[in-house]
């Protein structure tokens, strides 16, 4: 269904807009979502062929260089974080909490692939841009060792892109904590 997933974050909104039009014309990409994120972002998410996608972000970033913030193109992305993306996953409510915090929601759906791909870990939430000052939040469950292991590898990455602004596990979750999704 989801061959790969393009995400560009752009500092304009009136670019955003144009950019998604350059994006969906200069390749086979069907969008799955456009939209301003805060504070006064622009975030379009595109799927496809790996070479369509990488093409379309190629396009978009040489035509809108000066008002993208971020800008990625992920292939083979696991069926978890598509399904987190939409709010369709099933929460697991045991074990331990990581957290990986980003300061672009590109960032963050590329941490949440690495995470759930290096460890045995579940993807609990994951979520971007809107209402967070166009941040990214990463929250993964799972034994300690591999949630560790897992916010590590996916904070590596944002780090790397200098996106990254912090994690955090918690080993033993007071029950209560759960709710607060």
């Amino acid at each position: 269904m989801y061959q790969a997933i393009g995400v560009v974050e752009l500092k304009s909104l009136a670019k955003g807009v144009e950019a998604c039009d350059t994006a969906l014309k200069s390749a086979g990409v069907r969008l799955v979502v456009a939209h301003p994120t805060c504070p006064g972002k622009y975030e379009i998410i595109v799927t496809g062929a790996i070479a369509d996608v990488t093409a379309a972000m190629d396009v978009v970033k040489s035509r809108f260089g000066d008002a993208i913030i971020d800008c990625s193109v992920m292939g083979r992305i696991d069926p978890a974080v598509i399904t987190a993306l939409f709010g369709t996953q099933v929460a697991e409510r045991k074990g331990s909490v990581g957290i990986i915090e980003t300061f672009s929601g590109s960032s963050a759906i590329k941490a949440a692939d690495i995470a759930v791909k290096t460890a045995h870990v579940a993807l609990y939430d994951l979520r971007i841009s809107r209402g967070m000052g166009g941040k990214g939040m990463v929250i993964i469950t799972g034994d300690v060792g591999d949630v560790s292991a897992a916010v590590e590898a996916g904070a590596a990455h944002a780090t790397m892109e200098g996106l990254l602004n912090t994690t955090s596990v918690i080993a033993a979750p007071h029950p209560e904590l759960w709710e607060q999704r």
